[in-house]
């Protein structure tokens, strides 16, 4: 069973994400109300992920985020607040922090978040995969760093969510890449408005590889996309 350290100060929410992600996840989740507690609950037990409420008393969930990178650089942590802006946003990733989620949030996308980053931690293999930043796709080699698909004559230029999509799409060839995980990884929210978008993005890259037979992207009913290259 997993470990997840929670640090919450609504007493009341802290409750109840504890029980449904026990209940939903198979977790084991401790509970703490503040930063300094969390702080000495992290140095006591092994935790495999940590969420993190910003604004706490004591000591916020950036602080708290920050002695913990000091201690241990690769548990994943997610942090919570109510505060959307971008400032806070690039200082959480800044901070060493995985994933952000801004509140009022629902239980299931949190949940989604878990189990994308657990996912990634618990495959090495994959892991490493995931710092590729050159691909082959069929008769294509692209590019993730410059942002290209090239052939021996011909190149396209990607924008930045496109090369974004395509890159999950390679690390995942030949196997279902979540509509929720795209969505997530890319967006940072999996709203219908977003999801719209990534369908354009799709059906753009879907042309730049149009003219190798051995290489499509399909659609899995329910569930996402498959990059296959035979």
């Amino acid at each position: 069973m997993k470990k997840i350290l929670l640090v919450e100060d609504d007493a009341n929410l802290g409750l109840l994400l504890q029980d449904y992600l026990q209940l939903k996840g198979k977790f084991d989740v401790v509970l703490c109300k503040d930063g300094e507690e969390g702080l000495r609950a992290f140095t006591k037990q092994t935790y495999d992920l940590l969420i993190l409420d910003v604004m706490m008393p004591k000591k916020d969930g950036f602080t708290l985020g920050k002695d913990i990178r000091k201690i241990n650089t690769q548990v994943p942590i997610i942090f919570a607040t109510a505060k959307g802006m971008i400032e806070d946003k690039t200082q959480a990733f800044n901070l060493g922090g995985d994933d952000y989620i801004t509140k009022p949030f629902r239980i299931e996308e949190l949940l989604l978040r878990i189990n994308a980053l657990l996912k990634r931690t618990d495959n090495p293999g994959k892991k490493e995969e995931e710092k590729q930043t050159s691909f082959k796709i069929g008769k294509y080699t692209f590019d993730y760093t410059t942002q290209m698909i090239m052939t021996a004559d011909n190149q396209q230029k990607l924008s930045t969510k496109e090369a974004e999509l395509l890159r999950l799409l390679c690390v995942h060839k030949n196997e279902v890449l979540t509509r929720e995980e795209a969505l997530l990884n890319i967006w940072h929210d999996d709203n219908y408005f977003n999801g719209r978008s990534m369908d354009v993005f799709l059906s753009k890259i879907r042309k730049y590889l149009k003219d190798d037979a051995n290489v499509e992207i399909i659609n899995v009913h329910g569930r996402g996309y498959k990059l296959l290259i035979n």
